[in-house]
């Protein structure tokens, strides 16, 4: 499961590393973030006439067919193993891939029945990356129009497991652009690109207990203790 993200990085740097168009005005908005929860808004890629666009959606799929937004708390994930399969995300599979921007993600190692430690997983390079994810468009009953994503989990590497059995997809750089590709249909191929994150290019570290609350968003969350 993956449910705590961060982006810190520099709007200007994300810029840099993926080269997209912005219509609507996203990227004079965006702050750094140090505690992205589900329900939340966080930046998205997507492609639109072969360029990247940026968006702002929320965490949490809501499918285009829900009778209600509220489901989209239940999907804030979607296992890799079952994506061809799942009605939720079976469409969204093969027509709307997006990329989920990042650089760092939390999970919590259990020490008892009470207590559990946060960790902060990042790369090695300390670079923003990409989660692998899906999005999809709702349309409320009062006729508006909600954007929302899931990022998309598959087997833990050997630095997560220890904690938790799974992780989410990060991307490889030279996969993005097969992974955003609305024209790329074979879900074979695609789901072969949703692979554990080699450990040796990641960094987990403890971090405070005031990541618990999403109500923290501050650099405190991020540093080593």
């Amino acid at each position: 499961m993956c449910g705590r993200i961060t982006l810190s990085t520099d709007k200007d740097d994300l810029q840099s590393r993926w080269g997209f168009i912005d219509p609507s005005g996203v990227l004079d908005s965006i702050k750094p973030r140090y505690n992205i929860a589900p329900s939340q808004k966080s930046p998205v890629l997507t492609v639109n006439a072969d360029r990247r666009v940026l968006n702002m959606m929320r965490w949490g799929l809501v499918p285009f067919w829900a009778k209600e937004a509220s489901i989209g708390y239940k999907m804030i994930n979607a296992k890799s193993e079952t994506l061809a399969e799942k009605p939720s995300f079976r469409k969204p599979f093969k027509e709307k891939r997006c990329l989920v921007l990042a650089d760092g993600f939390y999970e919590w190692e259990k020490t008892d029945k009470k207590n559990k430690v946060p960790y902060r997983f990042v790369l090695k390079n300390r670079q923003p990356f990409a989660f692998a994810g899906l999005w999809d468009v709702w349309k409320t009953p009062e006729g508006d129009t909600l954007l929302s994503f899931t990022i998309i989990t598959t087997r833990a590497n050997e630095l997560m497991e220890r904690i938790h059995d799974r992780m989410p997809v990060i991307l490889n750089e030279k996969d993005e652009a097969k992974w955003l590709d609305p024209e790329f249909k074979d879900t074979d191929k695609l789901s072969s690109l949703l692979q554990p994150y080699p450990s040796e290019q990641m960094v987990a570290y403890k971090v405070s207990t005031i990541v618990n609350s999403p109500k923290n968003d501050t650099p405190s969350c991020i540093e080593p203790v």
